[in-house]
């Protein structure tokens, strides 16, 4: 790759550090009290030396995710205890015109969204105008299930803690094939469900974006002035917006890319998933979630409060297909739960809040520890799995864990099979591009 840029900023001292709900958990899988962290218990502070390494670490890894052009470009940032103590590029953001990618180009972030969306809704509980358990079918004329007496008591929790009963990814295939979430989200009925409300676990995109319309039906005001208002603004995530139009408008945009035989090449950006706009809509940059990850970790009380910020970690309904889902997962996590817009993981021994977003041409990945107040971002623009095993690295560094190359990024490279070409042609290595959403 012909660009790449790394930014060091290791502060001079590395002090590091880093809720009721209606019962979420499936019965027979609680979570473990050890999970719940609050981000207001003071910080336990990492060894400097190990912080150090992990992060000559990152940039050796980065280094040489840039010399397998493994990713069309890149931006990362590692933020320990309200401190931004690494921030990294690489690549490009349109590999057709060179446009590099900065700490400053926005991103879409996929389900990172979601994380936006329980953090307003919580406000408002704050408020007075909304509560975790108000009724969906009280604030919704259309809001049917099949089993109606079930959809009687469906909350607002239910669908920001993705366990409202439905089969997982209800209807996102209908939403790829143009069908507006308007119509969708009122064939809700038309669907079996899979456990009662509240008893098992699974994720949607649809149903989960009723919130926008609960929010709008409180306050009269549309959900994504909501969130600019409340937070985008207070926290000065100065880049971060909602739509494509906002993405398109950017002074600096990842444009989305795919693997071809010709290296990676840019596409338009899909209106798919930003129809569903509180599930998947919002734009930002790595500057934006830098600022956002520290008020995850606390950071900014006043946009939001500890007592907040414990209800959307603590871990609900439990999630075990997720312990099995990648090499890293298997490797590391022991526990596995849905929080409200977040997930909550048990990574070897620790409490890890996460979350991962995909749509086409763009990946994004955010994790953090409340026990040391230490946490990864990291945003591309293309598909292809190296990437995503970069940030399972970081975490072993931190946590003093034994090493393992999850990326791949350390054996040799291996060649992938090519279209034909002429004899003697000279080989080269070309990308995998798994489908995402």
């Amino acid at each position: 790759m012909q660009f790449q840029k790394i930014f060091l900023l290791i502060a001079g001292t590395l002090g590091l550090a880093c809720t009721p709900l209606r019962a979420a958990a499936s019965p027979a899988s609680p979570a473990p009290a050890m999970l719940s962290i609050s981000v207001d218990t003071a910080p336990q502070q990492l060894p400097p030396a190990r912080v150090k390494q992990t992060l000559a670490d990152y940039q050796r890894w980065l280094n040489r995710l840039a010399q397998r052009d493994a990713v069309a470009g890149l931006a990362t940032a590692v933020v320990i205890d309200g401190k931004v103590v690494f921030e990294g590029t690489v690549g490009y953001a349109d590999t057709a015109t060179k446009q590099p990618i900065k700490p400053d180009t926005v991103f879409r972030l996929a389900s990172l969204s979601k994380a936006f969306a329980t953090a307003i809704a919580g406000l408002l509980v704050d408020d007075g105008k909304l509560d975790w358990n108000t009724k969906l079918v009280d604030v919704l004329p259309y809001f049917k299930l099949k089993d109606m007496q079930a959809a009687a008591q469906a909350t607002v929790g239910d669908i920001l803690g993705q366990r409202l009963g439905l089969p997982r990814n209800t209807y996102d295939n209908m939403l790829e094939g143009d069908t507006s979430y308007e119509e969708l989200v009122r064939k809700l009925d038309e669907v079996d469900m899979i456990c009662g409300v509240g008893q098992c676990y699974g994720y949607q995109n649809v149903a989960f974006s009723m919130i926008g319309d609960v929010v709008l039906a409180r306050t009269g005001d549309f959900f994504y002035r909501q969130v600019d208002k409340r937070i985008f603004y207070p926290l000065g995530m100065t880049t971060a917006s909602y739509g494509r139009a906002a993405l398109e408008s950017s002074k600096s945009w990842a444009r989305p890319h795919r693997a071809t035989s010709r290296g990676w090449v840019p596409f338009d950006p899909s209106e798919t998933y930003y129809r569903v706009a509180p599930a998947a809509g919002v734009n930002a940059s790595l500057r934006d979630m830098e600022k956002w990850l520290i008020a995850q970790m606390g950071g900014r009380q006043d946009v939001l409060p500890t007592s907040l910020l414990d209800t959307l970690h603590t871990p609900g309904v439990a999630t075990p297909s997720e312990l099995y889902a990648t090499a890293w997962r298997r490797g590391r996590l022991s526990g596995a739960y849905y929080g409200l817009g977040w997930r909550v993981y048990e990574y070897g021994g620790e409490t890890l809040i996460y979350h991962a977003g995909a749509v086409a041409g763009y990946r994004t990945m955010i994790g953090f520890f409340p026990k040391y107040r230490a946490g990864v971002v990291t945003l591309w623009n293309s598909t292809g799995p190296t990437p995503s095993g970069l940030m399972p690295m970081v975490f072993d560094d931190l946590l003093g864990l034994p090493h393992v190359d999850w990326a791949n990024l350390e054996s040799p490279a291996k060649p992938v099979a090519q279209p034909r070409a002429k004899a003697k042609a000279k080989p080269r290595v070309h990308r995998r591009t798994p489908r995402h959403r």
